[in-house]
């Protein structure tokens, strides 16, 4: 079972350009698609996962890993998410110099982009029907993402203001 994680997270950590949440919609398919956890679970990890300092795709993997195997497990998966991108960037530093205003590199980047645009859009979606998010709960996500791009509003802030309004709402407006 160790060998069998080791591969499928070096194989998502290789083969994902863009950062976790770009990972996320491969995480997805492997692990609830092999009947490993549930979506539920992985649903509820994936909101562990953000909820942490850190980088998300190890957070998420460490979750998993020790959901599957415990301790051994988490280290695994997590080494697994790290080598690809470790030893990817490994080799560019190595060549960097030879890269470095290269037209053709530069044209891949600028290929690569709408595509992880999606790879990060697309769980974005899966989440928000996964758990039931509605249209004024998604307002909610808007009025901060505005409040922090037009108003320069500190996301510490935001985060502060959404649990006091979670606490405010579940203890005293939605009481059952």
């Amino acid at each position: 079972m160790y060998w069998t994680l080791f591969l499928t997270f070096t194989r998502i950590g290789a083969f994902t350009i863009g950062g976790g949440y770009a990972m996320l919609p491969l995480i997805e398919r492997e692990v609830v698609g092999r009947g490993w956890i549930s979506k539920q679970d992985f649903f509820d990890l994936f909101a562990m996962s953000q909820s942490l300092p850190g980088i998300f795709a190890v957070n998420i993997s460490i979750f998993l890993g020790y959901r599957l195997r415990k301790l051994p497990g988490s280290l695994v998966c997590a080494f697994g998410t790290i080598l690809p991108s470790f030893l990817i960037i490994l080799g560019i530093a190595l060549f960097f110099t030879h890269l470095e205003g290269n037209a053709w590199v530069e044209r891949i980047f600028k290929g690569i982009r709408p595509a992880v645009v999606a790879l990060i859009a697309v769980p974005c979606f899966t989440a928000a029907q996964s758990v039931g998010l509605t249209w004024k709960t998604a307002l909610i996500a808007l009025a901060a993402a505005l409040f922090i791009w037009l108003l320069g509003v500190s996301p510490i802030y935001i985060v502060l203001s959404a649990a006091a309004g979670g606490l405010i709402y579940g203890l005293w407006i939605k009481r059952d």
